[in-house]
């Protein structure tokens, strides 16, 4: 249930596109917003003061990878997740049920939870609603995900009707874990989302989201299982259902969607906040994002001699200071320099994306705005691809 700690104000529309400011006790989170992914209580080569710099406001950490190293007991133990990475602002924790799917060598799933062995040492765990909320709880994020269970992209739907029961029945279990633990010294002001699954079946994500609605008036939404091998089609129809199915007073959250066309076509369709690793798995890749160009593969021979910034728009450090020769040069050589320059650039490229749309929302003219935007990145990558 929404409280005093975990508002949601809607401060203007333009269409289904929302703009508006998440509270938290870790501060207010304005929306639509790009989290960047701090997997393992870091994003990857940026310090804290950084990412803050670049215009993000709320960071991603992962329950599975912090479990499985240093351990949630010791991150508690040593202040919480806050205090641990020395980022003071909100940070969400995910339930590692992603991860437990994919990353294990071995996973069995039952009703019960899910067996897993770890990708580290081969150890074996079992993750169950209850120790997902009382790991999350003990890192001390301010909004914790339930767990869930994400069938792959392509599922049957008997497969589909399977986790969405399965992840309906573990939402319950959280929810009581979550009530019974109530706040401590070592986590105050927690909210918990329930993550909607369901694929691509209309009838079964209307559905969910209905029962989801019927067990609480929630803090947010996760809406999980897109972004996972189906057609961009069926996610964006997907995303139409459930803006209608949702309601308006609590934002929405969109995982594992973060490249800028879909973030565009996702807040175009109700969505507030994303997250991807995009951004810094491109940039330890050697790719950039340009509104001139699409995507680019700074490893590429044409650019050997190119002496202009990633992005001329841009006012990140990388594209004021550093030139794509420099780059190409850093990323051939797999330097951690070129790592670093090319992740303050991608990620400073969807903070300031998501802050732009969040103006043209609030001015109304987010609709022509975006469609000019979407129509001249999609053309410039396509022309970048047949080059």
């Amino acid at each position: 249930m929404p409280t005093d700690e975990f508002l949601y104000r809607l401060e203007g529309s333009d269409g289904p596109a929302r703009a508006g400011t998440f509270h938290t006790p870790h501060g207010p989170v304005p929306t639509p917003a790009f989290l960047p992914v701090g997997t393992q209580g870091t994003v990857k080569t940026l310090t804290p003061e950084e990412v803050h710099s670049l215009g993000a406001t709320m960071v991603l950490a992962n329950t599975y990878h912090l479990f499985l190293r240093p351990g949630h007991d010791l991150v508690r133990d040593l202040g919480g997740l806050h205090a641990f990475m020395r980022w003071d602002g909100p940070i969400l924790t995910d339930s590692g049920g992603f991860q437990v799917f994919s990353l294990a060598r071995i996973n069995k799933i039952q009703d019960d939870g899910v067996v897993f062995q770890s990708h580290i040492d081969g150890s074996r765990h079992l993750f169950t609603p209850e120790a997902v909320v009382e790991i999350q709880r003990a890192l001390g994020a301010d909004v914790i995900m339930a767990f869930d269970e994400c069938p792959p992209g392509g599922a049957d739907r008997t497969t589909v009707e399977e986790a969405n029961r399965r992840t309906l029945a573990w939402l319950e279990r959280c929810q009581a874990r979550f009530k019974a633990l109530g706040d401590d010294e070592a986590s105050p002001g927690q909210a918990l989302f329930p993550v909607l699954q369901g694929n691509v079946f209309d009838d079964l994500r209307l559905a969910q989201a209905r029962d989801v609605q019927g067990l609480e008036d929630w803090s947010g939404y996760g809406i999980g299982g897109l972004s996972v091998g189906e057609a961009k089609e069926d996610m964006w129809r997907t995303l139409e259902i459930l803006d209608e199915a949702l309601p308006t007073g609590a934002p929405r959250y969109l995982m594992g969607v973060g490249y800028p066309d879909d973030l565009l076509r996702s807040v175009a369709r109700g969505c507030d906040l994303f997250d991807c690793v995009a951004p810094t798995r491109n940039a330890r890749h050697g790719t950039a994002w340009s509104r001139a160009e699409g995507q680019v593969n700074l490893k590429h021979a044409r650019f050997k001699r190119d002496t202009s910034p990633v992005d001329e728009e841009c006012d990140c450090y990388t594209c004021q200071r550093f030139d794509r020769a420099y780059l190409r040069h850093l990323a051939v050589a797999s330097e951690w320099l070129g790592h670093r320059l090319l992740t303050i650039h991608n990620l400073r490229f969807l903070t300031s994306l998501a802050a732009e749309a969040r103006v043209r929302i609030l001015e109304g003219t987010f609709g022509t705005w975006s469609s000019d935007w979407l129509s001249r990145y999609e053309a410039a990558r396509n022309k970048t691809t047949t080059e």
